[in-house]
């Protein structure tokens, strides 16, 4: 009796070690050579010899792909590296099948899923693949599938190559504008979200900056195209925060700030989060109305919520300088643009009009012609400073140079004051700075 139980436990093992024995195990089909192949292909990868790596690694692919995911991330550091020496389309071939092979075995992991594995594949398809339309669709299309699964949690790599494509596309006619306009919303919501939950939130607002780059410089919207699909959101989330915002910024940039559509947007978002942002769209909408005053009450507002470290303070009080200067308000004009200064020193269009104010206050100052242009000497000072400090303003510098310098002092003029080239002179009043003598010529 003892020998039957024992015959049929042997049976009932070797039935377990058969079924075991398959390709789906998790050893695969022979469990000694998956283990003994990993442990050479690890050896070889760890050394970065990824040649040699490739036919262990690639038995372990075939015969046991439920094994472990890091057959998949040293899959692909492997096949990168071999694509890379040789040429071979194949291993691009490879590398898409692994993505594809990966989501069956392991599409389910908890943060490495199915939406993160996509845009990996997506990526690498843009990196390695042909540069034709087709294959730009074909990388498109996983990279907005795993945007839309992964939403606030897609990973940076995959939203910034995810917008580059739509840009390739946009130029080909493969991908409409209004399709365009929406991802940069979408882009941009899911910026404003993982920001706030990471741990270098600088980094997210320099990829901020590219996005903006590439749409501001992509041609698609106007006002009108705004317009209509913007309209269509608000409609849609009228009571959403983050999407007004966006509205808001868009209009903003465009300077489409005259429609129906952003007095709406601004005043429905300051009614449902009174923020710096918010008060400043206000004061967008009155100030192109020429509604100084009111301009002036929501731009305070704005200062006063924004936080020193928030970058749009500084555009705060430069458009509170442009209000006051348009009042000719110059004192009040100067102490905001010196705000500016303090929050960001390398701030060249703060010195442009730095010094149009100066020459705008020039025929106020002193008793004769002499004082009213010796003030311009202070103004090219600060023309000079600012492409010193920001040589994307050069051009415009070196125009206001240009037109400002025929003003100066004569030498004659001069000699009555007993000054002379080169001498330091000192401009009163509220302007109250030095500065050096120079001579029209």
């Amino acid at each position: 009796m003892k020998k039957i139980v024992a015959l049929a436990f042997g049976f009932c093992l070797m039935g377990g070690m058969a079924k075991a024995q398959t390709l789906d195990a998790k050893y695969g089909l022979d469990s000694a050579q998956t283990i003994e192949n990993a442990s050479i292909y690890n050896e070889f990868v760890k050394q970065k010899n990824y040649k040699d790596a490739l036919p262990a690694w690639r038995y372990v692919f075939h015969n046991a792909p439920a094994f472990q995911m890091r057959t998949y991330s040293s899959g692909e550091d492997i096949l990168a590296y071999m694509y890379q020496q040789t040429k071979n389309p194949a291993y691009i071939d490879t590398l898409m099948m692994l993505y594809d092979q990966r989501i069956k075995y392991f599409g389910n992991h908890p943060r490495y899923g199915e939406g993160y594995i996509l845009g990996k594949k997506g990526a690498d398809l843009v990196r390695f693949g042909k540069k034709d339309s087709q294959t730009q669709k074909e990388a498109y299309g996983y990279l907005s599938k795993s945007f839309e699964m992964e939403g606030v949690k897609s990973h940076p790599v995959t939203v910034q190559m995810l917008f580059f494509v739509a840009g390739d596309l946009l130029k080909s006619e493969d991908l409409s504008k209004d399709d365009y306009i929406n991802l940069y919303m979408r882009v941009g919501s899911y910026i404003d979200e993982a920001s706030k939950n990471s741990k270098k939130p600088e980094s997210f607002m320099e990829m901020k900056e590219r996005i903006n780059g590439l749409f501001f410089n992509s041609g698609v919207a106007d006002c009108e195209t705004l317009n209509r699909l913007l309209s269509e959101s608000f409609d849609a989330k009228p009571e959403d925060v983050e999407n007004l915002k966006s509205i808001s910024t868009l209009l903003r940039r465009y300077e489409c700030v005259d429609l129906p559509l952003y007095a709406k947007v601004a005043e429905k978002l300051y009614s449902l989060d009174p923020t710096a942002d918010a008060a400043y769209s206000l004061a967008m909408m009155f100030l192109k109305r020429q509604e100084f005053d009111k301009t002036e009450t929501y731009l305070k507002e704005a200062i006063d919520k924004a936080e020193d470290s928030d970058p749009s303070k500084a555009d705060y009080y430069m458009w509170m300088a442009k209000v006051k200067q348009a009042k000719k308000q110059y004192v009040a004009a100067k102490a905001n643009l010196l705000e500016v200064l303090k929050l960001n020193p390398k701030s060249g269009q703060a010195y442009i009009m730095l010094g149009r104010t100066y020459a705008s206050y020039a025929p106020q100052y002193g008793e004769d012609a002499f004082d009213h242009a010796s003030v311009y000497w202070l103004a090219v000072d600060k023309f000079m400073k600012a492409k010193q400090v920001d040589p994307s303003v050069a051009e415009e510098a070196n125009k206001l140079i240009g037109d400002y310098s025929p003003h100066f002092p004569s030498k004659e003029e001069a000699f009555f004051r007993s000054i002379s080239e080169g001498s330091t002179v000192k401009i009163g009043d509220w302007i109250n700075e030095s500065t050096v003598a120079r001579f029209r010529k």
